[in-house]
């Protein structure tokens, strides 16, 4: 029997998850079935299981996915700094995640991509596994964004008598609030340049 190649396989478990994160931006994580997930991929359901045991593993590897694509974005725009406005970065960032997902499921709705990101936050309640992976996640953009932070406030452009940490957390609040805006208040456009632009003021 021939032996499968590594990039069949990863082939095969993009199909999935790119599967699997259409039909939860459709119907959302509560209304998606596996069968769904089957006729979504058009594999069977013994191809689907060799990769994820059951849906709450689909909906981890979706959330470590943002996380990973929220990290590689900012590790592309962040190469410029401290020379862009860290206003720009953030909002170039959050803008690309967001815009890129969107493309990829085949949706043009607004906000498609915030409401899975809130439905993950809130699958965290119930489930432990993925409250932990969204902990870690969530450590090692605190540690990327910090790093960011640190050099724009070594650069004077921002102020470094507050903790780097505080600006980080309060970045990542309006970040958050941000993305709830996107998927709550479906005629909102919600624009975080220009007022993130008054805040990061060095002389605020």
């Amino acid at each position: 029997m021939a032996r499968v190649s590594q990039a069949h396989l990863d082939a095969r478990r993009r199909q999935i998850l790119d599967g699997a994160r259409r039909c939860f931006t459709r119907n959302g994580f509560h209304a998606t079935s596996m069968q769904d997930v089957f006729q979504e991929t058009g594999l069977s359901s013994g191809a689907v299981y060799r990769y994820f045991r059951g849906k709450n593993d689909l909906i981890t590897a979706v959330a470590e996915e943002a996380f990973e694509r929220m990290r590689l974005a900012f590790e592309s725009a962040g190469r410029e700094a401290p020379l862009r406005p860290l206003d720009d970065v953030i909002d170039e960032v959050l803008s690309h995640v967001l815009e890129e997902h969107e493309r990829e499921s085949g949706t043009d709705r607004p906000g498609a991509f915030a409401e899975l990101i809130v439905q993950v936050w809130s699958e965290t309640l119930r489930d432990g596994q993925l409250a932990a992976t969204l902990n870690a996640g969530y450590d090692r953009m605190r540690v990327m964004w910090a790093e960011l932070v640190r050099t724009y406030q070594e650069a004077g452009r921002l102020r470094a008598d507050v903790p780097t940490d505080h600006v980080v957390r309060a970045l990542m609040a309006l970040v958050q609030g941000s993305i709830v805006q996107r998927a709550v208040f479906k005629d909102v456009e919600v624009e975080l340049r220009s007022g993130l632009r008054a805040l990061l003021s060095p002389h605020a």
